[in-house]
Formats: C-alpha cells, structure tokens, sequence
C-alpha cells in the first residue's frame, strides 16, 4: 500500500515537472506559431481577459479529463498525473498572472530570491518583443542561469 502511494506522489511530482517541457514547447511552437492569433493580445497592453486565457482553459480541461476518468475509472496514476498537471497549472498562475503580469493589481511582488529574479528577468525579456518573431525564453518556471540578475555594487539595485 506505501508503494502504491509512493507511486501516485512520483507520478504527480513528475507530471508537474513534465509539464513545463510540455509547455515550453506549446509556447515555443503553438502560441508563437499557428496558435498566434490567440497569443498575440498577450504581448500588447494588459485587459483583464485575454484570448490567450483559451490556452489555460484548454490545459485545465486536460487536467480535469485526467482527473475525472481516473479516478471514475479506478485508474489512480492517471487521476495524480492530473494532479500533477493542476499543480503545474496553480504555480503557473500564481507566478505568470499574479507575480508577472499582476493580474489581480493589488498584490505586489518583489522578488527577494536569486531564482525569482531570474524567472522573471527571463519573462521580461520573454515580452521585450510584440511580435512572434525574435522572442526568446519560453518556459514559465524555469529560467536558465543566464537569466540571472545581478546586483549593482554602486546603487545596490538589481539590474
């Protein structure tokens, strides 16, 4: 019974892990390619509601069919790897329409760890460009280490 469990919390760990490749190559290859026509409106001035929310609303669908007939049919991996998609779709949120875009305007987020600086130096430059074309950085929770921001020694700012 322990390693059942042990298997459904492996099989939720690595489906939200997945799932950032999985949305790394969906933004690289679909919202920045055929699917641009729902993208596009994200990379311009801000609206409460954006027709790149479709994406979300398709993964969260994606989640809920894999919760749902999981655990309908008694098929618990499958019901944890949609799990596992959800929890990827909360830190997504969180992190990319709360902490980035500030989706909800009341709540301000300074980054105070070196990782959140560079996750979101890494979507900033994400956003530097409006078009399809030229953007750099894909992933959402990720950022590589050239992202990284340093601090100014003169102004102790970070650049």
């Amino acid at each position: 019974m322990i390693l059942r469990w042990l298997g459904y919390a492996v099989v939720f760990l690595a489906s939200a892990i997945f799932f950032e490749f999985v949305a790394w190559f969906m933004h690289k290859y679909v919202m920045h390619g055929f699917g641009w026509f729902l993208h596009e409106d994200h990379h311009r001035p801000r609206h409460r509601l954006q027709k790149n929310d479709v994406y979300a609303l398709v993964f969260a669908f994606i989640s809920f069919l894999l919760i749902y007939n999981g655990l309908k049919q008694g098929i618990y991996l499958m019901a944890a790897s949609g799990f596992g998609v959800a929890l990827y779709g909360a830190g997504y949120v969180l992190f990319h329409d709360i902490m980035f875009h500030r989706r909800i305007k009341r709540l301000r987020y300074r980054p105070k760890n070196s990782y959140m600086k560079r996750i979101i130096n890494a979507h900033r430059t994400h956003h530097s460009t409006a078009t399809r074309e030229g953007a750099v950085s894909f992933s959402f929770l990720y950022a590589p280490k050239k992202y990284a921001v340093d601090r100014d020694t003169r102004t102790g700012d970070y650049t």
